[in-house]
Order: structure tokens, then sequence, then C-alpha cells
């Protein structure tokens, strides 16, 4: 089994669109709420983020199904990929009922004893107490997801995703500014659009699978296998919990800005929209370098690993170097996308440059802890990630000690994590590639 760019591409390009579709879910509200006003749209920052934290324990899981599925992919065993599918639909649905009654309850105070500003607390509390209930949505989905990617079959994601976003957009236009006899709801009218775009994305996916997919070949008849489940979960849930470790940086990020002052946290919310278009092109092809090692090494091809991350990385530069050089000429059309106020424009453009320099630096870092993630070693990929949140938010500290520092410095932040998480990666993959243990029961290291 040898992946040739071609392959690649063909099996990153939906993915890659997937995930864009399901991330304009966000820009879209942001560029919405830009122009409800400047407490809204900084507070959809710590709003995304602090909802985007409780979605990344799902979204752990999820990684861990679709390594499995994956696993039993290349080995054959194409049985047993929808029994994988179905222990991980038990308990992500489990898992989003505790998370939604969590948050509901200690989401308000949490919060508060986080955010300086009244009313941009009672704006993230309004946004989050709306989009928890999207999580019965949004996991199942997840489910959905990791199953077509581990198989390879993803072009669906992207007809599901085009459809989930347009919904999302059409609710946005009638929620957030009271169209058609709605009433305005603003950021609240964000987050209700939200949860039932994912809705219809769950039901999309339900459809889709009852009239096109091969049940008897893929196994999808429902079955409950706890043995099956006790691995699962033993597989994921370090990956669950680097997923949520993974965004509490970030999430800490903007309860710094915050600190700053409202225009400072309504520019770093523009500034992450904008670097969430880069952002999915280096995840989705870290997403599929992690499916795809999954597959060598149940092939018994561990070693093509290096070659694999090699051009997945230079796929990673190709598709997104463009769009960097776009992005330079035309700053200030790209930020005028997300408000109308002259003044949050000019105040992004020296953070927006220094964002725009690190897509080349997280493409390796990203690509080879992946690696790790599909190899099984979920463990190890976890210690790597804590090892870089610490310096990540080592470093926020040491700058806000300095009273004045310039927003675009705060942004260097980026560059230290990725930095680490490569030196990390790298090096244990290029050492331990050849080591893999190929036995059909996953690693010792996570059993």
């Amino acid at each position: 089994m040898n992946f040739s760019y071609k392959q690649i591409w063909l099996i990153n390009y939906p993915v890659m669109m997937s995930l864009l579709m399901e991330q304009l879910i966000n820009m879209t509200d942001a560029v919405c709420l830009g122009r409800v006003g400047k407490v809204e749209l900084g507070a959809s920052a710590l709003a995304c983020m602090y909802y985007l934290a409780i979605y990344m324990l799902g979204f752990g899981f999820g990684l861990g199904i679709q390594v499995l599925v994956a696993r039993k992919n290349g080995e054959g065993r194409l049985s047993e990929t929808g029994e994988v599918f179905w222990q991980g639909q038990y308990f992500l649905l489990a898992l989003a009922l505790a998370l939604c009654l969590l948050s509901e309850f200690l989401s308000p105070f949490l919060l508060r004893r986080m955010i300086a500003s009244d009313a941009v607390w009672q704006a993230v509390v309004d946004y989050v107490r709306w989009r928890n209930y999207g999580l019965f949505f949004a996991f199942p989905v997840l489910a959905f997801r990791s199953f077509f990617v581990g198989i390879t079959k993803t072009k669906v994601l992207i007809v599901n995703s085009v459809l989930m976003v347009l919904v999302n957009v059409a609710l946005n236009y009638i929620l957030i500014f009271g169209r058609f006899g709605f009433p305005a709801l603003g950021i609240s009218g964000a987050a209700i659009a939200s949860s039932l775009a994912e809705g219809f994305s769950l039901l999309f996916f339900s459809v889709y699978v009852w009239k096109k997919v091969d049940w008897k070949r893929f196994g999808l008849k429902p079955v409950f296998r706890f043995a099956l489940l006790r691995q699962l979960f033993r597989l994921s849930v370090w990956t669950m919990v680097r997923s949520f470790v993974c965004v509490i940086p970030w999430f800490y990020f903007f309860v710094v800005i915050e600190h700053l002052g409202e225009s400072q946290l309504a520019i770093a919310n523009i500034i992450r929209n904008v670097f969430t278009i880069f952002f999915v092109i280096m995840n989705s092809f870290a997403t599929t370098t992690s499916a795809l090692v999954s597959n060598l090494i149940g092939a018994g091809e561990r070693g093509r690993v290096m070659s694999l991350c090699r051009k997945v990385m230079w796929l990673s530069y190709g598709i997104g170097t463009p769009f960097v050089l776009l992005a330079l000429l035309f700053p200030t059309v790209v930020l005028g996308i997300y408000t109308n106020e002259a003044s949050l424009v000019d105040g992004a453009f020296w953070p927006y440059l220094v964002m725009l320099t690190n897509y080349f630096l997280a493409i390796p870092g990203y690509i080879y802890c992946n690696a790790v993630i599909g190899t099984g070693h979920t463990r190890t990929a976890f210690a790597f990630q804590l090892v870089t949140i610490a310096g990540y938010v080592g470093y926020l500290l040491l700058l806000s000690g300095f009273p004045g520092m310039p927003l675009a410095v705060y942004w260097t932040a980026d560059h230290v994590h990725v930095l680490l998480l490569f030196i990390l990666s790298y090096s244990y993959i290029r050492k331990e590639y050849k080591q893999f243990n190929l036995s059909p029961v996953l690693y010792k290291e996570d059993n």
C-alpha cells in the first residue's frame, strides 16, 4: 500500500471541505455579530472557544473511532468497522448528555470568575446556554464523519457540510437580525442557528447511511459490544483529553486579551476567524495523516510512514501558500469582511501579519503529531501536547507581565507552540517508526 500525492489529495479534499464548511458556521456567526456590535463580536470569540473546549472531548473520541475504523479497514475486516461506529455512537450520546448538564449548571459560575466585562460575560453565557443543546447533534455527527474518513469514503462529507452551512447562514440572518417576523436575538440567535444546523447535519447523515451504504458489508446493524467499547475507550481517552487540553490555551489566550479591553478582544476574534481558513487546511491534512498512517500499519507497511508524512507536508504547503499570499496582498479586504469599524481593521493589521507566518511553522508539527496518533500511540501524543501547552501558557504569562505589550506580540505564542510540537513529534516518529507493533490488537501502551 503506497499512497501517491493524487490519492492523498483525493482523500483529503473532502475532509478539508467538510472541516471548512463546519468552520464557516463560526465564521458566519462572527461576520453577522460584527454588524451587531463590538461586544458581541468579541464575546463570540470567548463563547466559541469555551464551547469548542467542550466539543473537543467528543472530537477526541471521534479520532479514536477513526483510528480503529481505519485499522480494521486496512486489515480488510470491513464488517467490524460498523461495530466500532455503533460503540462510538453510544458513548458519544452519553457524553453529550453529561456535558450538557454540567455546562448548564457550571458555566455561568466559571465564566464569571474569568471575564472582567459584565456585558461580555452575559453575552458569552447567553451563547453557551443555547449552544449546549447542539451537542446532541454534533457528537453523533462526529461518529459518522470518523466512519467515512476511516474507510476513506469522504466525498459525502462535502455535501453534508455545504448543506449545513447554508442552513446556518439562513438561520443566522433570520434569528440574529430578526427577519420574517422573528425577534432579533443577537448572539443567542447565532447559537440557536448553529445548533439547528448541526441537527440538520445529523439528519442528512442518517438518511444517507440508510439509503446509500451497504449495511451488511460494513456491519452497520446496531449492536452493543462491551469489550469493543472498552477497547475503543482505552484508545480514545488520550485523544479526548489531548483534544480538550489543546483548546484550553486558546481559551486562556482570549481571557488574557479580554482583560486588555473590548476592542482588543474584538480584534483578536477577527484574527482568529481569518486564521480558521489556514487551520482548516492544516487540520484536514493532519486528520488525513492519522487515518492513512493507521491504514499503513494495518496493512503491514510501517516502512512507508515517514514517506507519507513528507508527501502530506508538501501538499499542505502547496495548497495553503497561495492563500497566504492572497491574504498578504489584500489585508484590508480580508479584515473588512468581519467588521465595518475602521479602527478595528487598522488595529488588526500587525497581529494579522504575525498570524499568517505561523502557517509555515505549524504544518510539520500538526502532521507529525497526528502521525503519532495514527500509530495508536495516543498517550505519547498527549504527553507531547502537555509539553507544548506548558510552553505556550508560560510564554503568555511572561508577556502578560509587561503592561502595554502589543497584541501582535501575543500572537507569537502560537509560534512557540507549533515549534515545540514539531520537535517532539518528528523526533519520535523518526526514531520509532520501524518498531511499530503490527499485531491486530492495539498497542500495549494504550491497553
